[in-house]
């Protein structure tokens, strides 16, 4: 929030500007640490043009991954180096390329400045820093090993957006390849098939089944396009806004844990995370039980969200955590056996970054399985449409020709 105030200086010199803060308590205790006697202060509500627009999502500067990758290991070798955090934060502030990322780091250290813990100050931004961050840091306060928090946190960052940018690659080929063919499919049955539906008609010709079929779709298109269109489009941002709903959300998960060949691959996802994370923050010394609810706040899929949370209940109960997750039939047996085994030897860390490490190569194998299946069953699929489309149209041709000949 933005706050205009007006101040005496310690030279006696009355000053009015504005400050950027978190709440009206931050700010005060920010402006008398920079040594300032407040005479008045409240929040600034005038929104000018530019402002109007930049407060849309649409419009506001985005933080990319990426860019906290970078920033966590540079805040690493600050603390590594003896930086104290509010200047390591004015520091990255300063330099940092990402525009974005400055006025979010410059926030943080106004908080730190104003007392505010790190962990706490991150934590005000969670759209930049998630719960396992901010917690990851949290307890690298409690232990003071913050730059080794940061060096962890930079490396689990990096694998996360591996994985992300490993998914996206995988989709991109498909989609593109399918939104083009439908495009194609849009102008041959709004454009072409009409023509020579009207040279079927000139000629009374007799018309097979399939070309029937494949006029009667041209007619919708011609007639109602102007109507199906726009139909379509509320339809699918009907959709859209179901499927950020708790139950669309959930109806949609579990359609992805059901799926033949995505099940394999979103087990593996979760997998992946769920040892990766573990390992992380145990690592780090944070408890088993906290160790599992972030990792449940952190994973995208409701159905594996429960199922973390249920072990974690149990866990909480006395259970041990293997044979929690042996409870669950999603668990395969291979990591509930490792983690019975690192729970037995004390090095159940030691354990989860071995499974983390095999589940990524595990991973990437699913990925490049899915992209052999798609690609095959995408081409089968668009030369079926695309025979069909043909058949509809030189059957009624060949039949033509006949019976001029």
């Amino acid at each position: 929030m933005l706050f205009h105030y007006t101040a005496i200086q310690g030279d006696g010199t009355k000053i009015e500007a504005d400050v950027d803060s978190y709440s009206l308590d931050t700010a005060i205790d920010l402006l008398q640490k920079r040594g300032l006697s407040i005479v008045d202060i409240k929040e600034k509500t005038e929104t000018t043009q530019l402002q109007l627009f930049t407060g849309f999502s649409l419009f506001k500067p985005k933080v990319k991954s990426k860019d906290v990758v970078i920033f966590s290991r540079q805040v690493a070798t600050l603390f590594e180096a003896g930086v104290s955090a509010l200047k390591a934060f004015r520091l990255l502030a300063s330099e940092n390329e990402s525009k974005a990322l400055q006025i979010e780091l410059t926030h943080v250290a106004d908080d730190i400045e104003a007392g505010v813990s790190l962990s706490d100050a991150l934590g005000r931004r969670p759209e930049l820093f998630s719960t396992f961050y901010v917690n990851m840091v949290k307890a690298g306060e409690e232990s003071g090993k913050l730059n080794e928090t940061f060096l962890f946190l930079a490396d689990y960052l990096d694998r996360d957006y591996e994985l992300h940018q490993k998914v996206k690659k995988a989709l991109t080929y498909p989609t593109f390849v399918v939104g083009t063919f439908i495009a194609i499919m849009i102008g041959m049955f709004t454009f072409v098939i009409p023509k020579m539906a009207a040279l079927f008609a000139d000629n009374d010709a007799t018309l097979p089944l399939v070309t029937r079929i494949v006029l009667g779709i041209s007619d919708i298109f011609v007639k109602y396009g102007p109507i199906t269109f726009p139909l379509l489009v509320v339809a699918g941002w009907f959709f859209y806004r179901w499927s950020k709903t708790e139950m669309g959300t959930r109806k949609i998960d579990e359609l992805k844990t059901k799926t033949p060949v995505l099940r394999t691959l979103y087990q593996r996802i979760f997998l992946t995370r769920l040892a990766d994370n573990m390992n992380t923050m145990l690592t780090s010394g944070v408890p088993i039980v906290k160790s599992i609810d972030i990792t449940a706040a952190v994973v995208d899929n409701v159905v594996f969200k429960d199922l973390l949370n249920r072990v974690s209940q149990k866990v909480q109960g006395g259970t041990a955590f293997s044979k929690a997750l042996y409870e669950e039939p999603l668990v395969p047996n291979i990591l509930i056996q490792m983690v019975h085994i690192g729970e037995e030897t004390g090095e159940i860390g030691y354990i989860l970054k071995t499974l983390a490490t095999f589940y990524k190569r595990e991973l990437d194998t699913s990925i490049d399985n899915v992209i052999g299946l798609i690609e095959p069953a995408m081409i089968v699929g668009l030369g079926i449409a695309v025979g069909i489309l043909v058949s509809s149209v030189l059957l009624p041709m060949y039949t033509l020709s006949s019976a001029i000949s």
